[in-house]
C-alpha cells in the first residue's frame, strides 16, 4: 500500500514537471468549467444560445448593436437555479435592432435596422413599452450588445454557442471513452486472463471490428438508433473499445505471469478477484494514456459527423454544426466565422493529446 501511494506521488511529481501535459491540463479545467457554467457565463443564456436577429447575420468580431427591447405581456413560470445552468432561461422579450431612436410626445420612434444601409421608421406607444412607467424607457427598454465574436449567419452570438457547445465535445468524449473503456477492459481482460478459446473468439471479434473503417461504423450505429444528442455519444463510443481490449489484454498477458498473481492463485482467490484487485490496478497507467487519446478522438469525430449532419442536430450547439452552418463564409471576408469553432477543436484536442504524451511520460518508470 505504502508502495502504491509512493508510485502516484511520483508520477504527479514527473506530471508537474512536463510543461505540456500542465498546459493541456489547464485547457480542459477550463473547458470543464465553461461546460458546467456555460449558460451563466455567455452573454446569450436562452435555450441553446438559439436567440436569433437575423438582420444582424454575419458580423465580425466586436460589432455592437443597439436593440429596443419589448416585453411580452405574459411572464414566464419562475425557472430554477439548476434549470438555468444545465438549460438556458427562456426569454419573454423580443429584440428588435435599431439604428436610433427619439421620443415626439407619448411615442417613441425608432429607425429599425435592415442593413448597413437600409432602416425602417416604427413607432410605439412608450406607455405600452414600460408598461405606463416611461422614466424606464431608456433604462430597461433600449439596450447595447457586443458581440465579442461576431454572428452567425442567423444572426446569433458565435461566442454564446461556442461556450454552449463546449459542453457537447466534453460530453461525447467523457461518454465515448467510458463506453470504450468498459467494454475494451472487460474483453480485454478476459481474452489476456483465460487464454485459450476466450481469447480466440474475443480476438476474432475484435479483428472484425478492427477491419471496418470507423467513420463507416460509426455511421452504421447513427443510422440504427437515429440522429441525436444521446446516440452520437453511444455510436462513437461503441467503436472506439478495440484499441483499449488490444491493449488490455496484452498488459494482463504480462502481468499474469508476474510472482503476485502466482500467489493469489496460491492463496485461493477467484479469478474475478485477482482480475479486480490485483491485476487491473497495475495496468491502470497504460489505460488512462490510452484513455486521454480517445478522448481526444472522439471530440473529433463528434465534429466531423455534425459537419456531415448526422451528428448533434440543430438548434442544439456543437463545434463540429458551428463549422458546417459557416463554412460557405470561408471564401468571403469574413472567415473567422468557420474559423473560430474549429479553433476549439484543435485546442481542445491538443489539450488531451499534451496530458496523455504526459501521463505516458508520468507512468513510465525507465525515464
Amino acid at each position: 500500500m505504502q508502495q502504491s501511494f509512493s508510485f502516484k506521488q511520483q508520477t504527479y511529481k514527473r506530471l508537474k514537471k512536463n510543461k505540456g501535459a500542465v498546459f493541456g491540463l489547464c485547457v480542459i479545467f477550463i473547458a470543464l468549467f465553461i461546460s458546467l457554467f456555460g449558460y451563466i457565463i455567455a452573454p446569450d443564456n436562452s435555450p441553446n444560445a438559439d436567440l436569433q436577429t437575423v438582420e444582424i447575420q454575419a458580423k465580425k468580431l466586436g460589432y455592437t448593436q443597439q436593440f429596443l427591447k419589448i416585453y411580452d405581456d405574459v411572464s414566464l413560470p419562475k425557472t430554477s437555479w439548476f434549470t438555468k445552468i444545465s438549460r438556458g432561461k427562456k426569454n419573454n422579450y423580443l429584440l428588435i435592432p435599431i439604428s436610433n431612436y427619439s421620443i415626439k410626445n407619448d411615442s417613441l420612434l425608432i429607425n429599425k435596422f435592415i442593413d448597413d444601409d437600409t432602416s425602417v421608421v416604427q413607432y410605439y406607444s412608450i406607455n405600452q413599452l414600460t408598461k405606463n412607467q416611461p422614466n424606464q424607457l431608456t433604462k430597461k427598454n433600449i439596450i447595447v450588445k457586443k458581440y465579442w465574436l461576431g454572428t452567425d449567419k442567423f444572426g446569433r452570438d458565435i461566442l454564446s454557442r461556442l461556450i454552449i457547445g463546449t459542453r457537447v465535445s466534453l460530453s461525447v468524449g467523457l461518454i465515448a471513452v467510458l463506453i470504450a473503456s468498459g467494454i475494451g477492459i472487460i474483453l480485454g481482460a478476459l481474452a489476456g486472463y483465460y487464454k485459450g478459446k476466450t481469447d480466440a473468439v474475443i480476438m476474432w471479434i475484435v479483428n472484425v471490428t478492427w477491419a471496418i473503417p470507423t467513420l463507416l461504423l460509426v455511421f452504421a450505429i447513427t443510422m440504427a438508433l437515429g440522429k441525436g444528442f444521446w446516440q452520437i455519444f453511444i455510436a462513437v463510443g461503441l467503436t472506439m473499445w478495440v484499441p483499449v481490449a488490444r491493449l488490455v489484454r496484452g498488459q494482463v498477458l504480462a502481468v499474469k505471469e508476474l510472482e503476485y498473481v502466482t500467489a493469489a492463485k496460491a492463496l485461493g482467490f477467484t479469478n474475478f478477484r485477482i482480475i479486480i484487485r490485483h491485476i487491473l490496478p497495475n495496468i491502470l497507467g497504460p489505460i488512462l494514456v490510452l484513455a486521454a487519446s480517445t478522448f481526444a478522438t472522439a471530440i473529433i469525430v463528434e465534429a466531423g459527423l455534425s459537419f456531415l449532419g448526422i451528428g448533434v442536430q440543430p438548434p442544439q450547439p456543437s463545434w463540429g454544426l458551428m463549422i458546417k452552418e459557416n463554412y460557405n463564409f470561408l471564401i468571403t471576408n469574413n472567415p473567422l466565422l468557420a474559423l473560430i469553432p474549429g479553433f476549439a477543436i484543435m485546442l481542445l484536442v491538443l489539450a488531451f493529446n499534451l496530458l496523455g504524451n504526459g501521463l505516458r511520460d508520468a507512468v513510465d518508470v525507465k525515464n
